[in-house]
C-alpha cells in the first residue's frame, strides 16, 4: 500500500527536480554540473543536521536553551524526531551516556505516575458506580474506557491539531493531527516539527509548551492503554496467547527429581541412622540367630 501510494508522487518529484536542475544549468552556463552537485551535496548534508542556508531561516538556532530542552525531551521520551542531532564527538558521546541513564529513569517515572493516576481516574470511578448504583462492573469498565479514550483523543489529538494548524503556517488539520499521532505514539518520523518556521512568534515559549504537551500526552496515552488492558474481555483474550503448563508432567518431574520429597527424606534419614550405628565403637550388632537362642534359653 505504501509503495502504490507514495511511489507515483516520488517519481513526479524526481522529474520536476530534474527539470529544475537542467533549467538552472542552462541559465547559468558559467557553472558546471559537477560544481552545482558539490554545492547541493554540502547543502543537503547540512540540512540533515538542521542547518539551513536560506536567509529566512538563519535566525533560528538549533542549540539554544529551549531547543536543547526540546531535544532532551524527545530523547528521554524515545520520540526522536531526528531534525536536530549532535554534531560534535563530545555531544554524541554525552548523548549516549545521557540516554543510557535518562531513559530507564524516565520509564520508571512514567510507570510510577501512571500507577498513581489510574487509581483515581479508572479504578475508583468504576468501583464507585459498581457499588453505589449497582451496575455490572464489566459494563461500567467498558463504558468508562470508551469515555476516557474519547476525552483523551479530543484533548490530546483533535484540539492540539486545530491549534497547530493555526500556529503553523504550512500545516493543515490533517498534517497537524498526523504530527500529534506520530509524536504521542513515540514513532517520531521528524518530517513535521513545530516551531521551526523563520517567522515563528514566541519561539522559546512555544518550544517549552510543546515539551509539556509531549510529556502530558504520553502520560495520558499510557493511562488509556492501562485502562483498556484492565478490561476483563482483554484479559481473557490475552490468556489465549499464554503458554499452558501441564500439571501432571510437573508433578511427575518433582516426584522423580526433587531431593526434598518425602520418600527421599525418609530414605536419607534411614541411611544416616545406619551409618551412625555402624560408627558407634561400643555397639555390636547381633545376628537374628543369637537373638533367637537367647529367647529360647
Amino acid at each position: 500500500v505504501f509503495s502504490s501510494v507514495e511511489l507515483p508522487y516520488e517519481d513526479l518529484l524526481r522529474q520536476e527536480l530534474g527539470k529544475l536542475k537542467q533549467r538552472f544549468l542552462e541559465e547559468h552556463a558559467c557553472l558546471s554540473e559537477q560544481q552545482l552537485e558539490q554545492f547541493l551535496m554540502r547543502v543537503l548534508e547540512a540540512s540533515n543536521y538542521g542547518v539551513s542556508v536560506l536567509s529566512n531561516a538563519s535566525g533560528n538556532w538549533n542549540w539554544d536553551f529551549t531547543s536543547s530542552l526540546f531535544f532532551a525531551s524527545t530523547v528521554l521520551s524515545t520520540t526522536g524526531y531526528g531534525h536536530t542531532v549532535p554534531l560534535s564527538d563530545g555531544g554524541k558521546a554525552f548523548c549516549i551516556i545521557y540516554s543510557v541513564i535518562g531513559i530507564p529513569f524516565t520509564l520508571l517515572f512514567l510507570t510510577a505516575v501512571v500507577q498513581r493516576i489510574i487509581v483515581y481516574v479508572t479504578r475508583r470511578p468504576v468501583l464507585y458506580f459498581h457499588i453505589r448504583w449497582g451496575f455490572s462492573k464489566q459494563v461500567v469498565a467498558i463504558i468508562h474506557a470508551i469515555v476516557l479514550g474519547f476525552i483523551t483523543v479530543s484533548c490530546f489529538f483533535l484540539i492540539p491539531a486545530a491549534i497547530f494548524s493555526i500556529l503553523e503556517d504550512d500545516w493543515n488539520f490533517l498534517e497537524s493531527f498526523y504530527f500529534c499521532f506520530i509524536s504521542l505514539s513515540t514513532i517520531g518520523l521528524g518530517d513535521y516539527v513545530p516551531g521551526e518556521g523563520y517567522n515563528q512568534k514566541f519561539r522559546e515559549l512555544y518550544k517549552i509548551g510543546i515539551t509539556c504537551y509531549l510529556l502530558l500526552g504520553l502520560i495520558a496515552m499510557l493511562v488509556v492503554l492501562e485502562t483498556f488492558c484492565e478490561l476483563h474481555e482483554l484479559k481473557k483474550f490475552r490468556k489465549l496467547f499464554y503458554v499452558k503448563k501441564d500439571r501432571e508432567e510437573d508433578q511427575v518431574h518433582i516426584m522423580e527429581h526433587d531431593q526434598l520429597s518425602f520418600s527421599s527424606i525418609s530414605d536419607q534419614a534411614a541411611s544416616m541412622k545406619d551409618d551412625q550405628k555402624a560408627n558407634e565403637p561400643f555397639v555390636t550388632s547381633q545376628s537374628p540367630t543369637s537373638n533367637d537362642s537367647s529367647l529360647n534359653n
